[in-house]
């Protein structure tokens, strides 16, 4: 890990140490940051794979409105997304571990009511990843390299979280196991691993799709995460900032 790398890392245990010295928050205030930054990495997530919802008009989705001129499943994306954040919340709060079910359950609340038949269900077909360096492996092999993503989860060595969660991350994107909905699950874990270890939600922003692409693009052909991590660490450092300015 290059020193840079190492520095900013830093930075964020001294961010996250202040954060945990000022819990518990309190509960209006906790409440508010939960629907500022589920509202932006909703908006986020859903606008890197397309969908034209503005940050406004997914606010609105959300409060139960329907946008004129937008498509019904640009508002389910809204909504679904909304609910799987709502589910990993969930998980999180059990302290439950990372499994297959889960990721599939997961992925079935991203794609509710636009494509019920692959919700939640591994591909079954082959498929070609535009604008990647890597094949995505044969859908014969899924279960197979699932199950060892899963184990690598569990029994990976130690490191630390935003180094962990952005590996999962990458591993989970070079898979590719679902026909559609791939990056929003993906990020979804990834989040899961954070929030699990008691970090907000990072926000990988629309603005940072093309260098998010080249990341996982690096990390996916020779297994070097490092631009991954750096880029998982300035959202996870813009997130901890959010929540220590309104201490």
């Amino acid at each position: 890990m290059n020193p840079t790398l190492q520095s900013l890392l830093g930075t964020i245990d001294g961010l996250k140490a202040a954060l945990d010295a000022a819990r518990p928050l309190p509960s209006h205030t906790l409440a508010s940051l939960r629907e500022k930054l589920a509202l932006e990495w909703t908006y986020h997530s859903n606008a890197i794979e397309g969908n034209t919802l503005t940050l406004r008009e997914t606010k609105v989705v959300l409060e139960g409105i329907t946008v004129g001129g937008k498509t019904l499943r640009e508002h389910f994306e809204a909504t679904n997304h909304r609910d799987a954040i709502f589910y990993v919340e969930d998980i999180v709060g059990r302290d439950e571990v990372l499994t297959e079910w889960q990721v599939k359950n997961i992925h079935s609340l991203v794609l509710k009511g636009i494509d019920d038949a692959e919700a939640g269900r591994y591909r079954r077909q082959n498929v070609v990843i535009a604008g990647a360096s890597t094949t995505a492996p044969g859908f014969l092999h899924l279960d197979d390299d699932m199950r060892a993503l899963v184990a690598w989860y569990q029994h990976a060595a130690p490191a630390h979280p935003v180094v962990r969660a952005a590996e999962l991350h990458a591993r989970f994107v070079k898979i590719h196991p679902f026909i559609d909905g791939n990056g929003r699950t993906g990020r979804l874990v990834m989040n899961f691993e954070l929030m699990k270890a008691g970090y907000p939600p990072a926000v990988i922003r629309k603005e940072d799709r093309l260098a998010y692409y080249d990341a996982l693009d690096v990390a996916c052909a020779n297994g070097d995460v490092d631009d991954i991590v750096h880029l998982l660490a300035k959202a996870v450092e813009r997130s901890l900032n959010v929540y220590l300015a309104l201490l």
